[in-house]
Parts: C-alpha cells; structure tokens; sequence
C-alpha cells in the first residue's frame, strides 16, 4: 500500500478518535478488562483528539493516508515530555504520545510511516531524547518499538484505568540531530 504522511488537521478529529477506539479494542483484549473496552466510544474520545490538533508546536499528530482511497490507515501524536521525571537529564526530550494504526491496515507501514515522521518532527524542534509509555504486555507493541530503535529504560509505573492496574513500562531513544544537504548537522 502506498502512504501519505501529513500534519493532522481539526477535520480528522472524528477518524481518528474512531481509529483510537477501535485499536484499543483490537489491541489490548486480554490486557485491558474487556468491560472498560467494551464501553469505549469514539464520541467520547473526539473533544480530546480537536483540542490536540490544535495545539502549537512542538505538539504535532501525523496521519498516514492511503493513496487512492484518502482512508486514514494510522496516526501518531508527538509533543515535548509531558511529565518532567521523564526528561532525560541532559538532553532536550520530546515524547512519542500516542500511535496507534486502524486494526484494518495492521502490518501495511501506516504505522512505520507515522512513526518516522514523528520522529523527524521531533528532531526538527530540537528535541535529542525521546520517550514513550506502553502497556508492558503489549507485545506486538514493545515488538514494533524495539525495532525502530527504541529500548526499554527499566522504568515501570502502574496504570490506572476503570478499577484495573496495568502496568506501563517507558522506553527511550536518542534522536540525532538534523543534517544538512552538506551532510553537516545543523544546529546541535
């Protein structure tokens, strides 16, 4: 399948909040109570999702668009670190906050896509440390992570979500600065 990535707009609010519900009940069956998954609607979801497409940089969502179809097949949101003990202790941190791909184009790059330009993103603002949280028995998520370089830093916290504890493991990667044309990097 062949994928464009551009800057989500106030407009996708509504697919992607549907896309947020419908991973979360793909993904995490067996993990999260199936109860609180089965409660979730994307309505709830959708004032969330407009007021983070409208935040200023650094925050910035990503969504990849199938070519031919214009169907939205995943998406990522990225910001500075939202909570100051995760900042690494030298190095301007950004934060992968949340990506997720719709369950339909699992396995299709929609995902890698996103990711990569996340990650682009977060180079360009400056940032030189990344890091995000995932569900520790999130396998095929943790899988996805390690192999686009991200490592787990031995950071677990609990998760609270409806009456259940999960816990959540946080993983790091060192982002390179921005090079230029020259192959000289830009301001480090």
């Amino acid at each position: 399948m062949q994928w464009t990535v551009r800057a989500g707009k106030p407009d996708d609010a509504p697919e992607i909040a549907r896309i947020n519900v419908d991973a979360w009940q793909h993904s995490y069956r067996g993990i999260v109570d199936d109860p609180v998954l089965d409660r979730m609607l994307p309505e709830s979801r959708l004032p969330a999702w407009a007021r983070v497409l409208r935040l200023p940089e650094p925050s910035r969502v990503f969504v990849a668009v199938e070519e031919g179809t214009g169907k939205i097949g995943a998406y990522c949101a990225v910001d500075a670190v939202r909570e100051s003990k995760d900042a690494h202790p030298d190095l301007h941190t950004g934060e992968l906050v949340a990506i997720y791909a719709d369950p339909r184009y699992h396995g299709r790059g929609a995902g890698h896509e996103v990711h990569e330009a996340g990650m682009r993103h977060l180079m360009d603002q400056g940032f030189r440390y990344a890091v995000l949280w995932v569900f520790q028995d999130n396998a095929k998520s943790r899988a996805f992570y390690e192999a686009h370089g991200w490592r787990h830093d031995g950071l677990v916290h609990r998760y609270e979500l409806g009456g259940q504890e999960l816990p959540e493991v946080r993983y790091g990667r060192f982002l390179p600065a921005p090079r230029r044309r020259g192959g000289q990097p830009t301001n480090v």
